[in-house]
């Protein structure tokens, strides 16, 4: 873009304000751009698109959530979310096109993970969602909990958010953002070394490495005993503390014992578990828990002392489980995938 800019006897700082209209003013067209030159605008419309990414679908539930399917320039499909709850305005997004954990529950691995997401893929999501908001409001928290393992491309991420953080782009503070792992002891001292204040929520889904292999099989090559010493480390290095999210499966991971494992080894950590009741995907075996399990499962662990919170369902008219959109969509097509746009993205590429 600067060299483009400069090739057109333009000033280097066109690109500070053609960044400050699509991160910071909305704008999704170069005719927007209203202080740029009127004969630049034409230019750049024939050899830029503002955003790389297309909404393919986008469907909104009727408590306000909104989710996006948004086609990458190379034909791939990744989803994001925005979540309205009183006055927060959460954005979850993804970072790789699949996921290659494995999660047994989960159907944006099932079919492994295709690629990561470059840092403009990512940003051009917030961006996405935010302009879906009335102009007086903004995105107020980020859950990096969409699609793909965020510490598998935390370089990316890592970028994407530095740009969503400054004061001239979206603004919104660390702490306001929170990046789930399914557990990659490395990658979350990574994370700890860096002296921020995001928030970390770690995948556990299981009280021991016997189940939790069966559910989640990255687990045989880490075992819980060093996902758990990591997070701890990244406790004793931001002082943050660590949420720990759990999917109910009925009648595998939800039962009175799976709770007292689960108290046990968390009874002396500063953390706080998230309960997900598991969202059905076609083509698993798997069933939510009962209304009978949730009021056994949960009390057991209050009791022990161990702060507790079910997440509450949201968007379960429109595919809420992550990843099922996406599968739709694709099932759906006659294997030839929507030609890539000719032309440059301009978030995409020098974000």
């Amino acid at each position: 873009m600067c060299a483009w800019l400069a090739a057109r006897g333009q000033p280097a700082w066109r690109e500070k304000q053609i960044r400050r209209w699509l991160v910071a003013n909305r704008a999704e067209s170069f005719e927007q751009m209203s202080d740029l030159p009127k004969d630049l605008r034409p230019l750049l419309t024939e050899t830029f698109a503002p955003l790389s990414t297309v909404i393919a679908k986008h469907q909104v539930a009727k408590d306000g959530t909104h989710k996006l399917l948004l086609r990458l320039q190379d034909g791939r499909y990744i989803e994001s979310v925005l979540i309205q709850e009183d006055k927060r305005r959460t954005a979850c997004i993804s970072t790789q096109v699949g996921c290659g954990m494995g999660c047994v529950f989960c159907a944006s691995g099932l079919n492994g993970v295709e690629r990561n997401l470059t840092a403009g893929e990512i940003l051009e999501q917030l961006l996405r969602l935010r302009n879906l908001l009335p102009i007086q409001e903004r995105l107020t928290h980020v859950v990096v909990m969409g699609m793909g393992e965020p510490l598998a491309n935390l370089g990316n991420l890592l970028q994407a958010l530095e740009v969503a953080g400054h004061k001239d782009g979206l603004n919104l503070g660390a702490r306001h953002i929170t990046i789930s792992t399914v557990g990659l002891p490395k990658k979350i001292h990574q994370l700890a070394d860096l002296g921020k204040q995001y928030h970390l929520a770690v995948s556990l889904h299981a009280p021991n490495d016997e189940l939790r292999n069966r559910i989640v099989p990255t687990n045989e090559a880490i075992g819980l005993a060093d996902i758990l010493a990591a997070a701890d480390y990244f406790f004793d290095k931001t002082g943050r503390q660590v949420t720990f999210e759990y999917v109910l499966l009925g009648g595998v991971n939800d039962g009175i014992l799976q709770a007292h494992e689960l108290a046990s080894l968390l009874r002396k950590r500063k953390a706080h578990v998230n309960l997900i009741p598991f969202n059905e995907v076609e083509g698993l075996p798997y069933q939510p828990p009962t209304p009978e399990a949730l009021a056994v499962f949960i009390p057991t662990l209050q009791r022990e002392g161990i702060s507790v919170k079910v997440r509450k369902r949201k968007g379960d008219d429109i595919d809420a489980a992550c990843g099922q959109l996406r599968r739709q969509v694709e099932a759906a097509q006659d294997r030839n995938p929507p030609r890539p746009a000719g032309l440059n993205s301009a978030v995409a590429e020098h974000t």
